[in-house]
Order: C-alpha cells, then structure tokens, then sequence
C-alpha cells in the first residue's frame, strides 16, 4: 500500500542557539507514531519500518536528532544529552499538534523514547524499544565509543576523510542498507566529538526507579549475540515496567533482512494502545 511522505523541518532553542531539526511524516490522522534512528544514524534508517505501519493506517514521523542526518550539526557537546533529545521529541509533538504519540526507536532511539516517558509521559501513548542501552551494556559501550571520541578530537582526518570518500556514491544505486551505512559514515569530526561526549559523560538513561513508575504500554525488543545492547538489558526493562511485553527477535539482523514478524509486533501493539485508553498488562512473547 502506497502512503504519502512529507519533509518538515521546526527549529529549537538551545545552548547554541537556534538548531534546526528535519523530520519526515508517512501517513495522515490523529494516531501518532515517532520513530527514532541510532546513534550517528540517519532517519531514513527506519524508513521501511514507517512505510508498514503507515500503511496499516497510523500517522507515522521519523525524526533527526540534533547532531544526525539532515539536522544542525552543532560542535559543542553542551546541546547533548539525552534530556535534550527527549526535549527535542516533545518540540516535535508541539510542532505537529500531536497530543500523544506512540514512541518508538533503536538503542540511542530507544532510551532517548524513554526520557521522553520519564519527563513528560503525558506525551506518551505508548512505547516501541528495540536494543535499550542500560546496566549489562556499560563495558561494550566504553569500548566501542571511547576510541571514536578519540578518533574525531585528536585524528578528525580519520572522520573527515571517511566523509570525503562516501559522500559522492549515490545512494541510489546502493542496496538500502548499504546506502544507511554510507549515510552513517558521513560525518564531520568535530560534531561526532561533541555528540559522543555529550552522551557518554552525561545518563545515558532515566535510572531504574524512573523507569518502573513509566506506565505506558510498551513492547520490548531485545537482540540476541549483541554485546553493546544485550538482551539481558531489554529483558530487565520489560521487567521493569509495569505495563511491558518482551518480544526476542531472532537476530540482530531480523527487523532489518526479515521484518515482518516483528513489524506486525509492531503495528498490532501501535494500534492497540490507540484503540483502547486503558493499561493494561501485556504478557509476552
């Protein structure tokens, strides 16, 4: 099923001042769904995703974080955390006119989706977490972004020339996810440096407590064979929370190569926590 696809753009005040963010919407009516992108990832990495729920009916937004994709790409790690993307999430929803959305994402996305719950659930219909970054993740994700800091403040001509020799393939004639990965890699040094710093000395995720007093509906999606984002995380957060469903995916791979188990996961529980106002326990998968 074809759905229409718009680009906006809204801007936000921050502590650089004026930052412009750039989103994309599928879809049209009153039941909202935001989807989130990973860490230094484009958008348009959950572009299939937004197609089939889009098509199933519901109101689909894809947004750049600040410092990702087509948005501002400010060099001061002060405007990162993740309270400023939950922020950014809840400008998105003034912008749009959107009382409520269902908000989902992948590891940055996913625990940015639940600062957006810890501060303003209110906003929150319900909860899509694939791969969250919490307790079991602290080793992996020191070892893996520790030496990209490193990298893109004292060798930025590692960052910067990776920019230089992707940028010109079109990513027309690339496979998607080839394309997603072309689109990851282009990157300036200087807002890489300050992205990853600003996260990595800053929560990386609303504490424990905050998370059990999160009552939203919310289906959990954990990856096995994944050390930065252990199932043993996304199985403790389903856990957690009052009102969760803990779905193992098949893979790491399975919602990018096989989606369509878990897209209709996916589509059912968004469609659920907008036909009924009630929350209720959701017992898993």
């Amino acid at each position: 099923m074809l759905v229409s696809e718009r680009i906006g753009q809204f801007f936000v005040e921050g502590e650089s001042g004026r930052d412009r963010l750039e989103y994309t919407e599928y879809g049209s009516g009153d039941a909202w769904v935001v989807l989130l992108h990973g860490q230094l990832m484009p958008r348009r990495m959950q572009q299939p995703l937004a197609r089939s729920l889009a098509a199933e009916g519901l109101h689909v937004v894809t947004l750049d974080l600040l410092g990702h994709g087509r948005s501002d790409r400010p060099a001061d790690p002060l405007v990162y955390s993740m309270t400023a993307f939950g922020e950014q999430v809840v400008a998105l929803l003034d912008h749009l006119g959107a009382g409520q959305a269902v908000i989902g994402g992948i590891s940055l996305g996913a625990n940015v989706s639940l600062e957006v719950a810890a501060i303003a659930p209110e906003r929150v219909r319900g909860l899509i977490i694939e791969m969250p970054v919490l307790d079991n993740a602290v080793e992996a994700g020191i070892l893996a972004f520790a030496p990209l800091m490193f990298a893109a403040r004292f060798l930025p001509f590692t960052v910067n020339g990776l920019r230089l020799l992707t940028r010109p393939i079109p990513r027309g004639v690339v496979p998607f996810w080839a394309g997603i990965m072309l689109d990851t890699l282009d990157q300036r040094a200087d807002s890489v440096a300050a992205v990853v710093h600003g996260l990595f000395f800053g929560r990386i995720a609303p504490s424990s407590k905050q998370r059990r007093a999160i009552v939203a509906p919310a289906l959990v999606v954990g990856h096995p064979a994944d050390p930065i984002h252990p199932a043993a995380d996304a199985a403790m957060l389903a856990e957690e929370m009052p009102n969760a469903t803990f779905v193992k995916a098949k893979s790491i791979l399975e919602w990018r190569l096989r989606p369509e188990r878990l897209n209709r996961a996916a589509a059912g529980f968004a469609l659920g926590c907008w036909r009924t106002s009630g929350r209720r326990r959701r017992t898993g998968a």
